[in-house]
């Protein structure tokens, strides 16, 4: 094997591995402390719970949130801010914040230039600059692609049970049970990341947040036009003592018409982006095969005469 190629895998491998292991203790040591307070007033249950954690997360944990929060004090005005809505747009994964985003940010950043100081030997300096700038972006930008996708995946999730959602619902309340009554069902029923944002209203109104604010939050956690209008028909009919039945069986059908026209629009999109398979992978091979053997037969007649 190639020893240029075995240091940048075993580099590789241990930025990975290095990331995801901070990264957990990092998970780890924030739900830890709901246990601590279980404990709290102990002194010695304190201790001894602490010194069970694994050493990711009573040691390296707490300094990277250490440096996350120095780093913050560095960011651009408004940086945080953003990054903590883009981060609960996708669901907060691992429990992350704003913080810890721009310690992962960092560490992406120096694996890609370690990396890049093993891949450099060797290489002409136009190729050195090039490969900087390019492992550099990569290392900067990655997660911020990452969490970006993982948005777009989360949100067109909730697009497509949103229909679904609508229906069970609209069958629950014509069936007798309350609006409450009938999400909560319907929360245990379907799986998936739009049962997950109901379910945390449904918590949020247990604990005596008012249906309109909670459902205001619902809005701002996920970001999607049609879960807003649906939201926004369920505030006004509250407001001025609608059916909730009715204003449901309307929403449900305006949904599954939505989802039908999404549908038919992809179809007719379909042969626009058919075309450049086509032209450039599919019509060449087809020539070769149709005009191929003719082309070599004129050319040995051409060639006997």
């Amino acid at each position: 094997m190639d020893p240029k190629l075995f240091a940048v895998g075993s580099v590789f491998v241990a930025m990975s591995g290095l990331v995801l292991w901070v990264g957990f203790g990092i998970v780890r040591a924030r739900k830890a402390a709901t246990e601590r307070l279980a404990v709290y007033g102990s002194a010695e249950l304190i201790r001894e719970e602490t010194l069970k954690k694994p050493v990711a997360e009573r040691a390296i944990a707490p300094v990277f949130l250490a440096v996350g929060r120095t780093l913050a004090r560095f960011t651009p005005v408004g940086w945080l801010k953003k990054t903590q809505r883009r981060i609960v747009l996708a669901g907060s994964p691992g429990n992350l914040d704003a913080n810890s985003w721009a310690v992962i940010k960092l560490m992406t950043s120096v694996g890609a230039i370690i990396l890049w100081f093993f891949l450099q030997g060797g290489l002409e300096l136009r190729m050195k600059v090039l490969s900087f700038a390019l492992l550099a972006i990569l290392g900067f930008f990655g997660p911020d692609v990452w969490l970006t996708r993982k948005i777009d995946d989360r949100r067109l999730a909730m697009q497509r049970a949103l229909p679904d959602v609508l229906d069970l619902l609209v069958i629950s309340v014509e069936a007798g049970l309350g609006f409450d009554s009938a999400l909560a069902r319907v929360v245990g029923t379907v799986p998936g990341p739009l049962s997950e944002e109901f379910f945390r209203m449904l918590q949020e109104t247990r604990v005596g947040v008012s249906r309109r604010d909670a459902m205001r939050h619902l809005t701002d956690r996920t970001d999607l036009d049609e879960l807003r209008s649906f939201l926004l028909a369920m505030m006004q009919a509250e407001a001025f003592g609608v059916a909730i039945a009715q204003v449901l069986r309307v929403q449900a059908d305006e949904m599954r018409i939505q989802r039908r026209q999404r549908a038919q629009e992809k179809a007719f999109a379909a042969p626009v982006k058919m075309v450049f398979p086509l032209v450039f992978c599919i019509f060449p091979a087809l020539f070769i095969v149709l005009l191929g053997p003719a082309a070599i037969q004129i050319y040995n007649t051409f060639t006997e005469m």
